[in-house]
């Protein structure tokens, strides 16, 4: 089996970070529980009023967006600690029924790519500035680290196929505020830089500018990304048609029920002529405290810098680490 070189992010200190900072009236926090107030005011049955003054004065379970960002003001809140980013879990059951053996065939030819492997992603993030000016904004870097492991391919030495390399800066805004019957919780900009980290003819790798949107309603979680690509010189892109294929963004749901959570993604490139896109769907269940069973589907292009241009059809069972209850 041939040795690929693996280089460093040759592009990542080549770019600039610069972000908007956006004001947000403080006074939107809390306003819901202000109404809350207003609305109480109103009952004429003393039992009910008094009841609808303790409802809304005791404490209320922490949202799963509130958790991830640390939302709750009067929640003690900190900086320079690991928190979950995306989801982290490790799949040793992970069947595509249709991998992407070419490109390392081209590289290998005497290699084969088996059907079944291992997929696992660690995701994390710490806080480097919070409240920055005095405003409700939290400066982040996240990274997430995902992998497929031929582990079970023994013949060609257990590769790892492919890993995909993900670090970012994130500027997190903390809003208040209701759309459409469900109430934003965040508003996050940033830079996003992905890369395999190999050699010719394998490499992949693209910088992008990334906007996200988070609503809640109840149990349910929206999620709205989407993302710029910055734009490289024709000799340096690995993977001009990237784009193509991931589309400006997509979108996440989940729902959590009796600390169970379901999940779906969403993507789509919104092209008539060569329409591509992405789906994937979640189920896990508590096993142990922090711990949970977890089954992902996907179908469809981008599970992978490498399998970007093709159309993956897996399905994969392993473990979660739960981060929503």
């Amino acid at each position: 089996m041939k040795n690929i070189k693996v280089e460093p992010w040759k592009y990542l200190s080549n770019f600039i970070l610069i972000f908007l900072i956006l004001i947000i009236p403080a006074s939107n926090i809390r306003a819901d529980d202000q109404n809350g107030m207003t609305d109480c005011s109103k009952i004429e049955n003393d039992e009910k009023r008094l009841k609808c003054y303790d409802e809304i004065a005791s404490p209320k379970k922490a949202s799963y967006l509130s958790k991830l960002w640390e939302l709750d003001i009067k929640v003690p809140r900190g900086k320079y600690s690991f928190m979950p980013h995306r989801s982290n879990y490790i799949l040793p059951f992970a069947y595509n029924d249709s991998p992407n053996k070419e490109p390392i065939q081209e590289v290998s030819p005497d290699m084969d790519v088996q059907k079944n492997e291992v997929k696992f992603q660690i995701s994390l993030k710490i806080k480097l500035w919070q409240d920055i000016l005095g405003k409700e904004m939290d400066l982040w870097v996240g990274y997430t680290q995902k992998s497929f492991w031929q582990l079970y391919n023994f013949d060609a030495s257990a590769p790892f196929r492919e890993t995909n390399y993900e670090p970012e800066l994130l500027l997190n805004f903390r809003t208040n505020y209701k759309f459409l019957g469900m109430k934003g919780r965040i508003i996050t900009v940033g830079f996003n830089h992905q890369s395999n980290g190999r050699s010719e003819p394998l490499s992949r790798s693209w910088n992008r500018i990334v906007g996200n949107m988070g609503f809640e309603r109840g149990d349910f979680t929206l999620l709205l990304k989407a993302w710029y690509r910055i734009p490289e010189s024709s000799k340096d892109d690995d993977n001009p048609d990237i784009s193509d294929y991931m589309g400006p963004g997509e979108i996440w749901g989940y729902y959590l029920w009796k600390n169970t959570r379901f999940g779906v993604m969403l993507r789509n490139n919104f092209q008539t002529d060569k329409n591509r896109g992405a789906l994937q769907l979640e189920w896990s269940i508590p096993i142990i405290e922090k711990v949970g069973f977890y089954i992902q589907y996907f179908k469809g292009y981008g599970e992978s810098l490498l399998d970007h241009d093709h159309d993956v059809n897996r399905i994969s069972v392993g473990f979660i680490l739960i981060d929503w209850n």
